[in-house]
């Protein structure tokens, strides 16, 4: 009777260890993925459920091999919520480690420089991975250009403002580093500079150099006569234009028209970047006057009208008018 329940006994242990031992092989046994795959753990999830989640997309053979791997001894953090990619082939305990270390994937949404507020704003809505709605519209202007990085789940209205608090900073950081004797006196309006100098030029190379022509006009009085503001007052930077400019739109007067009104415009036309920030600030010292596009994606610069006028009918040949 004795040696029956020893023998017994030690069945029910050797079968335990090898019950061990295959389940110790099989939750590091190489996953079933040939791609990542990536999942969605809502939060409250058990550790039964997210199994049944990778399961069902293919990332491990069977739910039961992660709640294995997640009795595994040494590490007994919990299994976190979160968006995952799981590498291709990851076994069941390196998924648990996965989770445990909150590797959740990074989005990141491009803000380009140049945009209005309200286009930040669409596109920040037509942003799939972000929730919830859009806050109020913020001022023009006061939203930083910038690659974002986030994780799926983040809210609209707390990414808008992590927009706000950069230019903030962005617009503070540059203003601290200005040179003596602009023709300005706050922040608030090297902010609208930078906004025109943006819409003016995409080539850093350029823009303390417009930014030197800009602060020129200004300490003379001359109006700035710069079409992007036009463009603004007629479009209230709810979208492009889509087309050039006409002689009587030069010649009607809003409030962003700077060939009929002196000085800055009343208001930012885009998002500056941190280049048009501080060239604003820091323009390049220089007695030219005036520029005009010279068909390279750049500008040609002149100092007197009579070699302006020049450049204006190289670029009218060049266009065809």
């Amino acid at each position: 009777m004795l040696r029956a329940l020893l023998l017994s006994l030690f069945t029910l242990i050797f079968l335990a260890g090898a019950g061990i031992l295959y389940a110790y092989f099989e939750i590091q046994r190489a996953g079933p993925g040939i791609e990542p795959v990536t999942v969605i753990i809502e939060p409250g999830t058990g550790v039964e459920g997210i199994g049944a989640v990778l399961e069902e997309a293919g990332a491990v053979r069977s739910r039961y091999w992660i709640v294995a791997a997640s009795l595994a001894p040494g590490d007994e953090r919990p299994l976190l919520a979160g968006e995952y990619e799981i590498p291709p082939g990851a076994s069941a305990l390196a998924t648990v480690r996965l989770l445990r270390d909150g590797k959740v994937v990074v989005h990141r949404l491009t803000v380009p420089e140049g945009l209005t507020v309200a286009q930040i704003m669409d596109l920040v809505a037509e942003t799939p991975a972000l929730s919830g709605s859009l806050p109020p519209m913020p001022p023009e202007g006061t939203l930083l250009p910038e690659t974002y990085n986030f994780t799926r789940g983040e809210n609209r209205s707390a990414m808008i403002d992590r927009m706000r608090r950069a230019m903030v900073a962005e617009l503070a950081a540059a203003w601290e580093a200005r040179v003596d004797d602009l023709p300005f006196s706050t922040p608030e309006e090297a902010l609208v500079l930078a906004s025109i100098i943006e819409k003016e030029t995409a080539k850093d190379s350029e823009r303390r150099r417009i930014a030197g022509v800009f602060v020129n006009r200004l300490r003379k009085g001359m109006k700035l006569q710069s079409d992007p503001t036009v463009i603004y007052g007629i479009t209230k930077g709810k979208g492009a234009l889509g087309r050039g400019l006409t002689r009587t739109e030069l010649r009607t007067p809003t409030d962003y028209n700077t060939y009929t009104n002196a000085g800055l415009p009343p208001g930012p036309i885009s998002s500056p970047g941190r280049s048009s920030l501080r060239a604003a600030v820091n323009p390049l010292k220089t007695k030219e006057l005036f520029f005009v596009a010279d068909g390279t994606g750049g500008h040609a610069f002149a100092v007197t009208l009579d070699d302006h006028n020049a450049n204006v009918r190289k670029w009218r040949a060049l266009i065809g008018k």
